[in-house]
């Protein structure tokens, strides 16, 4: 969910999030697209379009990571806290 802290900052998202009505969400609550750009059948990808979703992947595989490590310390509490039970 977007708020007003999120104006002017870059959203990170799945291509799954790409279209009309989300550019129209991403304008109006003023934040930068960080969303891949999808390849069509017989329209395939500019190099360009290429690296752009390369350099968008690097930093939301980070983002990925902090969320992947932070279950696997919640998942390890609660095993903890099971067996101390």
């Amino acid at each position: 969910m977007l708020t007003e802290k999120d104006k002017g900052l870059p959203l990170y998202a799945y291509s799954a999030y790409i279209g009309e009505e989300q550019d129209k969400i991403c304008k109006k609550k003023e934040v930068i697209s960080k969303v891949h750009v999808k390849g069509y059948r017989n329209k395939p990808l500019t190099q360009t379009q290429k690296a752009r979703n390369k350099e968008k992947s690097s930093m939301r595989v980070r983002i990925e990571q902090v969320f992947y490590s932070y279950n696997i310390f919640r998942s390890t509490q609660l095993k903890i806290v099971v067996a101390m039970g």
